[in-house]
């Protein structure tokens, strides 16, 4: 090789070395203005972004406020409970087939769901909400990848049915869909917190960084309900719209002294914590939202105002005969020719001719207006979702015909509440408002309705209602008097008023020394030969009474039989 050739072969060698250099020289100088641009034009975004994927906002749930009975009996509370979601996006489905087992789930239908939702490009799929902590902990035990638990808490009713229509219940989010639930939504939820955390590829909180917000619980709120008595007025509710095959059936009972509700009760029931088996039909509180015609209860009220007009006493006589009276062309009958019968017999009587003649004398006016006092056609004051308004015809709609008909129950509506509320005006002559809030008795004055002397009357010829003479003589307590009114009202069709179908109600107080407690029992559509409210609602009414009277430790104000057979033989 000549030297030229040498010197061809060394150029191009020296240059393909440069070049190689060159290029090492320019990737170095590449990476390191890479290297310097990440740690300081970039640094703020790529601290960022891994912040996002360490750091997350977690959110602290409150819980909700408990409700409780007027002696702190819990009524509904809220356990903690864990929700298990996956990111389809990260989790491999067959090794959820574990889970599903533990969980009681389909292994198949859970996967297909899982894989539909990957495929979908969605990164958020509930496994199963409300889950007991310690399944849950046992399932976030085996480090699945793209399985997480999330603290959660589940409305839990411990009466369960005995309370359902009037505490309601929350839907699966914890919002109040029923009763006081919904009412006091408000009031009972709280307020949610949240904190700064890193987690593991887990779900697992590895540190907590800072609290945003701290979790407020919601309040609590304490019911009038005696959970003892409401207990035993839904027991025996139960029984008799069982054994009469009732359509459904209502329960009051009211402290006579105060108003306050002690024991609210409808049947059919739910039970709020399955689910699975609530029926839309069964969850309403009949004894709030449904409106009744009380039939004969009323006819107490026609007669104290006509002792409130001046114009008649107990003793003034009214002739019932023939037993029935024409008026337009409408017939109003008794059960018989009761003849010649005071104001106290038409009480025991229960006579339709004879507080029909009495409200006719005092005038619609007159009666409109001391119904009116006694609670009717008041809108109901509680808040509860669904409350019903009764009614009563203006006095200018109250012809002789109309006139005679509400004076005796027919042609205006109530609910059970609203009548037992009525009632509470026969304690003193003044009618005690409802309450169903501890913080709220009270917060009202009483309304006067008749003077203290008519209700005493009252009281006296509620009396002979429960005796062998009159219509409610099953109501009877031994041990104590007892004072109520039976009714008895068709029920209304398309067509009027239905032959066969009852409401058979009972209302009363008792004792009548000193009233302590009235109760109201509606019995719907009882079927059967039984369906008076003398047959049907007064048996249930006394067995309700003689336990609630007992159990509040009233002192018996009548002696029974077996207690004037221990003063007889010397006993005390």
């Amino acid at each position: 090789m000549s030297n030229t050739e040498e010197t061809k072969v060394e150029g191009v060698e020296r240059w393909r070395f440069a070049l190689v250099l060159a290029v090492f020289a320019l990737l170095l100088l590449v990476v390191a203005g890479r290297m310097v641009m990440l740690h300081t034009i970039e640094q703020p975004f790529l601290f960022e972004q891994g912040e996002k994927r360490t750091v997350r906002s977690e959110v602290q749930m409150a819980s909700r406020g408990n409700i409780t009975d007027r002696f702190g009996s819990p009524l509904a509370v809220s356990t903690p409970v864990v929700t298990l979601w996956v990111n389809p996006q990260q989790v491999d489905p067959r090794k959820l087939t574990s889970v599903a087992k533990m969980l009681g789930i389909n292994s198949r239908e859970l996967i297909r769901k899982v894989d539909r939702v990957a495929r979908q490009g969605r990164s958020f799929y509930y496994i199963k909400r409300q889950v007991q902590p310690e399944i849950a902990e046992q399932i976030l035990s085996q480090k699945i990848a793209g399985l997480y638990g999330d603290d959660d808490f589940r409305r839990y009713y411990p009466a369960a049915e005995i309370t359902a229509h009037t505490v309601g219940l929350v839907n699966i989010d914890g919002k109040g869909q029923e009763g006081l639930e919904l009412a006091f939504e408000d009031h009972l939820k709280g307020s949610n917190g949240s904190r700064q955390v890193v987690k593991d590829l887990f779900g697992n909180v590895i540190k907590q960084l800072g609290v945003d917000s701290v979790a407020k619980p919601g309040n609590d709120l304490a019911l009038t309900i005696d959970l003892r008595l409401q207990y035993l007025a839904y027991r025996e509710l139960k029984a008799i719209v069982q054994s009469h095959h009732a359509a459904a059936g209502s329960a009051v009972m009211l402290d006579a002294k105060t108003g306050e509700i002690l024991a609210l009760v409808s049947q059919p029931s739910y039970n709020p914590n399955n689910r699975a088996t609530l029926k839309p039909q069964h969850m309403r509180n009949r004894a709030i939202a449904d409106l009744i015609e009380p039939g004969s209860t009323m006819k107490p009220f026609t007669v104290a105002a006509a002792l409130e007009s001046g114009k008649y006493s107990a003793n003034t006589p009214v002739n019932t005969s023939p037993g029935y009276v024409r008026i337009k062309n409408k017939t109003i009958r008794d059960h018989r020719d009761y003849g010649v019968l005071d104001l106290t017999g038409i009480i025991t009587k229960s006579s339709n001719v004879g507080v029909s003649y009495l409200a006719r004398d005092l005038g619609a006016e007159s009666i409109w207006q001391f119904f009116s006092h006694a609670g009717m056609g008041n809108p109901g004051t509680l808040g509860f979702p669904g409350e019903a308004v009764s009614s009563i015809p203006y006095p200018e709609q109250l012809d002789d015909l109309r006139l005679s008909t509400v004076s005796y129950g027919y042609g205006l509506s109530v609910s059970p509440l609203q009548l037992a509320e009525t009632y509470t005006s026969f304690f003193d002559g003044c009618r005690q408002h409802v309450s169903l809030l501890l913080e709220q008795v009270g917060s009202q004055e009483c309304e006067p309705v008749m003077s203290k002397r008519t209700a005493r009357q009252m009281l006296n010829m509620l009396e002979t209602v429960v005796s062998l003479k009159g219509t409610g003589k099953r109501a009877a307590v031994d041990g104590y008097r007892v004072g109520g009114k039976t009714g008895t009202a068709h029920k209304i069709g398309r067509g009027g008023y239905e032959d066969s179908e009852y409401t058979a109600v009972f209302a009363g107080l008792a004792p009548l020394t000193d009233p302590d407690l009235v109760l109201v029992v509606v019995v719907d559509d009882p079927k059967g030969q039984e369906y008076y409210g003398g047959e049907v609602a007064a048996p249930v009414f006394s067995r309700i009474m003689d336990q609630a009277l007992r159990l509040r430790q009233v002192v018996p104000d009548k002696p029974g039989k077996d207690q004037m057979l221990q003063v007889a033989g010397g006993i005390r």
